[in-house]
């Protein structure tokens, strides 16, 4: 049982959350995604967590490793953006709809060759917050530089990147793999999560932690262009387990 004072994050609805707290978070939400997914029949990939050694910047009591999802599939085009089409169709938000006709398709275009992404959710010791890294390669293993990526991002992720004064897309070393991953920069980030949870009085922890991964994960894929269950932020414990 984790202590009051161990809660400090959430308890001072900073936007933050601890070492502690993020860890079993981390559990958490991934096992919360794969029930959603199994139950819904969404074909998504699972996020899973990846022990490791710490980076030498983390002592030994914080996180000892990260979520990962891998070959998360896209398919993009190289003929002309449908962004630029004169009757573009509007793009539906973060949560994918109960008729999308493929939950593991970020985009869909008319000539199609496969990217595929893996996602990892990391600790920052320093934002007290999750950060998203992410690559993006094709089927011969080929890794997608950053123009190539942002053509895989919908419209929305484009304007969310344009206009927005507290995220962007960067590319530094990984903490736990000493390489190069593009990463979502975290500042601001805690003042979100701040807004977002200020006004929530869940008192339970487990729901409590959940409800943070959940809603900091919709925040952060409606610029990398990630679609999450719509059923994730409707799935309650407790209504499963009474169904």
């Amino acid at each position: 049982m984790i202590s009051e004072k161990s809660i400090v994050g959430l308890s001072n609805r900073d936007g933050t959350i601890s070492p502690v707290e993020f860890r079993k978070g981390a559990h958490l939400f991934s096992e919360k995604w794969k029930t959603v997914c199994r139950t819904h029949e969404h074909d998504l990939p699972p996020w899973s967590w990846v022990c490791c050694k710490n980076p030498l910047f983390f002592t030994s009591h914080e996180v000892s490793g990260y979520l990962l999802m891998e070959k998360m599939c896209i398919l993009s085009s190289d003929k002309i953006d449908e962004r630029e089409a004169d009757h573009a169709v509007e793009e539906p938000d973060c949560f994918e709809s109960e008729d999308h006709a493929d939950p593991a398709m970020l985009v869909q275009q008319t000539s199609q060759e496969a990217h595929y992404y893996d996602f990892h959710i990391v600790y920052s010791s320093s934002y007290r917050i999750p950060v998203l890294y992410f690559r993006g390669y094709c089927s011969d293993g080929q890794p997608l530089m950053l123009d190539q990526i942002e053509r895989d991002l919908p419209p929305s992720s484009i304007q969310a990147l344009a206009e927005s004064k507290w995220t962007f897309i960067t590319q530094q070393e990984h903490p736990y793999l000493n390489r190069p991953y593009f990463t979502l920069h975290p500042c601001g980030t805690n003042e979100l999560m701040r807004l977002l949870l200020g006004s929530t009085s869940l008192s339970e922890e487990n729901v409590r932690l959940e409800c943070y991964f959940v809603s900091w994960l919709s925040i952060v894929s409606l610029v990398v262009g990630l679609r999450i269950p719509l059923q994730l932020a409707a799935y309650s414990p407790e209504k499963q387990h009474n169904s």
